[in-house]
């Protein structure tokens, strides 16, 4: 996934006992979902024939299944069939093209084919290209944490390229506390918020990791899977809270897409823990979600 990995834990268990394991269940993440392996199952159904059919792994199905069903909740701003998108602005690994693309071959890249399921099968009809990767990094949390809690570990920290899933208490009776930074890897003058992950997964999403310039507008690496053009609004990042960090990872995603207004409504919506930090002038802003906000009470 071109980051770093750690695990911190409580137990009686060896890391040497433990890291087999879940170098394993990094590796499934990578061989099924990658979309940079050539190998992987994503880049072998995105380069099928039309008219194929693929009988899914079950945590290639598992990822599936909730990225479209936030993409149904979120109106589209979420979407795990954008590869022909992200490949035409240079985001995955194809190299693009000199230049912003064209309009026209935007709109070809909009009009991708329907996603078919049928139970634990996938129909490829022709053009079809799944992308993960607003979505895979936090599932691969979900299974590290899930294989340390079925080693018997009730104390964990699990962290993969900023992403993180709490559980239980460290030895001084403290829960795992993690800061959230206004924009990540900066130093503002803002005070950052402290969230105890006892339970919880964060994740973020934002333009401060990967993002380029444009007649003096930043765009950040996040496409609008609605327009085919990132993401250009003043928001630096969204921050989730989820039991569940695959979701968290692709809800930060679609909010972010989706921006403050939106955004917020969303969140408000569906009980989402949610922070969304924008660039006004001066400096920045934060505004949370209803949950976030009571989560610090």
């Amino acid at each position: 996934m071109g980051t770093t990995w750690s695990v911190r834990y409580l137990g009686r268990v060896e890391t040497s006992a433990l890291r087999p394991g879940i170098e394993a269940r990094l590796e499934t993440v990578l061989a099924q979902m990658s979309g940079w392996r050539a190998d992987s199952d994503l880049r072998r159904f995105n380069a099928a024939p039309a008219g194929s059919r693929h009988r899914l792994p079950a945590e290639f199905l598992t990822v599936l299944t909730c990225g479209l069903e936030i993409a149904a909740l979120s109106g589209g701003a979420f979407d795990p069939a954008m590869a022909p998108l992200v490949d035409l602005w240079g985001f995955g690994p194809v190299p693009a093209a000199e230049g912003t693309p064209q309009a026209g071959d935007i709109a070809r890249a909009l009009a991708k084919p329907g996603l078919a399921l049928d139970g634990g099968a996938l129909f490829q009809p022709g053009g079809l290209g799944l992308d993960f990767s607003g979505i895979a990094k936090g599932y691969a949390v979900d299974l590290v944490a899930e294989h340390l809690i079925a080693q018997g570990l009730g104390s964990f920290l699990v962290e993969i390229g900023g992403e993180l899933r709490g559980l239980g208490m460290k030895p001084d009776g403290s829960p795992w506390w993690v800061a959230i930074e206004s924009v990540p890897g900066t130093s503002t003058e803002q005070e950052d918020f402290v969230v105890a992950l006892h339970g919880l997964s964060i994740a973020t999403s934002g333009d401060y990791r990967r993002f380029f310039e444009q007649d003096g507008r930043r765009y950040g690496h996040t496409l609008d899977p609605r327009t085919g053009w990132p993401v250009a609004h003043d928001v630096a990042s969204v921050t989730v809270l989820h039991p569940s960090c695959m979701r968290a990872d692709a809800w930060a995603t679609a909010l972010y897409v989706l921006g403050p207004s939106e955004g917020l409504e969303l969140a408000a919506r569906h009980g989402l823990s949610a922070l969304f930090v924008t660039r006004e002038e001066g400096g920045l802003a934060e505004r949370m979600s209803p949950a976030f906000a009571a989560m610090l009470d």
